[in-house]
């Protein structure tokens, strides 16, 4: 029995080193295990901040080729501007060297016909028609002779100038000079229809309707004439005289109903009817 329980202890004292022994081995097993999750999970965050690097790096590249290519276009857009300002310098340069040229031409061809006019002392007389589609009696003076190196549309823009000017009585001495000078000119029913504007603008309308009735029966196939129907329908209004204002819108109605002033005949013959 001594000898079996001797045997016993002997045997527990040799198996505590071994149990000692793989415990320390799990211990060490296990660390190894968590050192290798560790050491996979910085390997895939290692991989997804190349991958980050990558796509910022692509991006940054990517801006960089727009910012080059942004900047190009607008080197191209800078020079492009910077070229039209010369050329709209050089043009506004030449357009004011033209226009005091062009001054200069109407200021002489003023004075011409200013000297004409006062030589020849001679005025157009008319008589006021009292029927809108009667034709006026005027008388005009002999033809003249136009200024040298004049044209028609040089004597013709003179005129107008002044008349946007609001120099009526000049701008009517211009358009009588005009078809005294031109009397076949193509812009001869404009020039005696501006005679007649002329007149109105100032208040004359015993004059205007003269005017306006010139046109009616001297131009009757110009595209003046519906337009010269609602002055003259205008002037008599400016008369007082209703009927024959009536009459002319209605003219103009009925002759020309699809030109432009015919409608503002309409509408003024609405007005009168109205009253």
């Amino acid at each position: 029995m001594r000898a079996i329980a001797v045997l016993s202890l002997a045997v527990l004292f040799a198996a505590a080193p071994v149990r000692a022994a793989d415990k320390t081995h799990q211990q060490i097993m296990a660390e190894i295990r968590m050192l290798q999750e560790q050491q996979a999970q910085l390997t895939r965050t290692l991989s997804g901040l190349v991958d980050t690097l990558k796509s910022v790096t692509t991006k940054i590249e990517d801006q960089a080729s727009v910012s080059r290519k942004t900047s190009a276009d607008q080197k191209l857009l800078i020079d492009s501007i910077t070229d039209n300002v010369r050329i709209l310098r050089e043009k506004a340069d030449d357009t004011n060297v033209r226009l005091s040229s062009m001054t200069q031409e109407l200021e002489s061809m003023r004075q011409a016909m200013s000297s004409m006019g006062t030589s020849t002392g001679v005025s157009p007389t008319t008589s006021t028609p009292t029927d809108p589609d009667a034709p006026p009696v005027t008388t005009q003076p002999a033809g003249g002779t136009p200024p040298p190196s004049v044209s028609p549309d040089k004597m013709y823009s003179a005129a107008f100038s002044d008349f946007t000017a609001g120099q009526y009585d000049l701008s009517i001495q211009g358009f009588e000079l005009y078809l005294r000078t031109f009397p076949k000119s193509v812009r001869a029913p404009e020039a005696q229809l501006n005679i007649g504007n002329s007149y109105y603008a100032q208040g004359k309308f015993t004059e205007a309707v003269t005017a306006f009735q010139k046109v009616i029966s001297d131009y009757s196939q110009s595209d003046s004439v519906p337009t010269a129907y609602y002055k003259l329908g205008l002037s008599y209004e400016g008369l007082k005289q209703i009927e024959p204002a009536k009459k002319s819108y209605e003219t103009a109605i009925q002759r020309f109903p699809t030109a432009f002033d015919t409608q503002l005949a309409r509408q003024r013959l609405d007005a009168l009817n109205r009253r």
